[in-house]
């Protein structure tokens, strides 16, 4: 399932749906693993949008990922229908609008499904997030996407560079590909590394380059044609700017 840099899965986000739907076949609990771990973020943020306390927002994304995988549901998504985080968006919307809280826990605690989901740091990151009372919980669900879409292609790079026996280096490059971070000088950055002004400017636009490049290559995961890239990038972009 992986390709080789960095973990990322050589695949679309609608292959992974596949995948998953078959989750007793072989790949098919890594494919959730990975689904889960993507948009885990967003749609715990949503949640918290809509009103739920962090208690409820975490039994009601459970209990809609335990729907997904125990029922049909994901045979039945359809790439035709739009990308796929508009489609879990919609679906998520849509449960939370036919569910009551009481099914929900008696679901959550007679389910035998074990998931892949980790929300330890899910309250911390939605309190971290920044505030816009005009924004809809769908329009901080795209938002919040977009972020964790970029902080994927920047830890594949971040692991790649560590195995690589330039780990230091990237840490202390990282402002170069973190929006809202602090620069450093090259001055000091040369003097700490042992480096020229003129290397570590190379370097910072390499990284630059790099996490372009892999950021693309997420954002191909998530459409059906390859054509689409370029219009869903400049809308990650824009949402990134908000």
């Amino acid at each position: 399932m992986t390709d080789g840099s960095g973990g990322s899965f050589a695949t679309t986000q609608w292959h992974l749906v596949y995948e998953a739907a078959r989750r007793d076949e072989p790949g098919g609990l890594e494919a959730l693993a990975e689904l889960c771990r993507a948009y885990r973020h967003p749609l715990y943020g949503y949640l918290r949008r809509k009103g739920l306390d962090q208690a409820d927002a975490e039994d009601t994304l459970h209990s809609f990922l335990v729907r997904l995988i125990d029922t049909s549901f994901l045979e039945a998504a359809d790439p035709k229908r739009g990308r796929f985080r508009s489609f879990l968006c919609t679906s998520l919307r849509h449960f939370l609008a036919n569910q009551r809280r009481a099914e929900q826990s008696q679901r959550r605690g007679g389910s035998e499904t074990i998931l892949p989901l980790d929300l330890s740091d899910a309250e911390q990151r939605y309190a971290r997030e920044p505030v816009d009372p005009q924004a809809t919980p769908e329009e901080a669900f795209d938002r919040q996407w977009a972020w964790t879409l970029v902080e994927t292609a920047v830890e594949s790079l971040r692991e790649e560079w560590h195995r690589g026996g330039k780990g230091e280096l990237f840490d202390g490059l990282r402002f170069a590909i973190s929006p809202g971070a602090e620069p450093e000088s090259y001055a000091d950055l040369a003097l700490r590394f042992g480096m020229t002004e003129g290397a570590i400017k190379v370097a910072v636009h390499r990284l630059r380059q790099e996490c372009g490049r892999r950021i693309r290559d997420e954002i191909r995961r998530t459409v059906v044609d390859e054509s689409e890239t370029d219009d869903e990038l400049g809308r990650l972009f824009r949402l990134l700017g908000k």
